[in-house]
């Protein structure tokens, strides 16, 4: 029988709060295995180029319609595969627009329409059709919320699993993506935890992220936050 491979295990320090590794004392005192002779498991994530729904985020003061893509979680040892969904765009609101009616000649301005205009922001691979990165040592989680950062050519890119309507875009992000489950992103966490806890060492996370064919640059939205228009790139 052949020896089972050798793991050099070193203990580390780490401050995430509700990891299946937290020793439950104090963030700042928590005792991490670390496996740096190699890591046999990943838990894979993949923001896909398929459009699967949509979500209502505010945006410049306004509700607005944003559209969704498929995201794949899977790992290295259980693979189980499950679906969730991710926006993929960063929206910054540009100008609003009024259109008259021919009724606003005699002061009924109830018919005249209005438009807002925003830019997309979106992140995407430069070269190749799929780009990965590792995200394992930029994971922060609380109670109810878990992030994911990623740089890339000077850009500090955010990956959100939380509560849609209390995200804050951090001062030194440039990019985002938002995860969207049916309970404010608690299943996609869950799902990570259970992945964690099931893999025993802290596994290895890599995020992969395939080009769309077609990138957003514009929307303009009616007065109801709908999508009105939007133009590519």
């Amino acid at each position: 029988m052949s020896p089972l491979p050798e793991l050099n295990l070193n203990l580390g320090m780490t401050n995430t709060f509700g990891s299946s590794l937290y020793g439950g004392n104090s963030e700042e005192e928590v005792m991490v295995r670390t496996d740096s002779g190699m890591r046999k498991h990943t838990i894979s994530l993949t923001i896909s180029d398929q459009e699967v729904g949509n979500i209502i985020l505010k945006a410049g003061g306004k509700e607005i319609v944003v559209p969704t893509y498929k995201l794949l979680i899977t790992d290295g040892k259980t693979e189980e595969t499950e679906c969730y969904q991710v926006t993929r765009d960063t929206f910054s609101f540009v100008k609003s627009k009024t259109r008259k009616s021919f009724l606003s000649f005699f002061g009924f301005r109830r018919f005249d329409k209005t438009s807002y205009l925003y830019d997309t922001i979106a992140f995407e691979p430069m070269l190749e059709d799929l780009q990965k990165f590792d995200i394992t040592k930029y994971r922060k989680l609380s109670q109810d919320m878990l992030t994911y950062e990623l740089e890339n050519n000077g850009e500090k890119v955010l990956l959100y699993a939380g509560n849609i309507n209390a995200f804050a875009k951090p001062a030194h992000i440039d990019k985002y993506f938002i995860v969207v489950d049916k309970d404010n992103g608690k299943s996609f966490i869950g799902d990570v935890l259970y992945r964690e806890k099931f893999l025993k060492l802290t596994p290895k996370v890599e995020l992969s992220i395939i080009k769309r064919k077609k990138i957003p640059r514009n929307v303009e939205y009616d007065e109801k936050g709908n999508i009105k228009k939007l133009m590519y790139l």
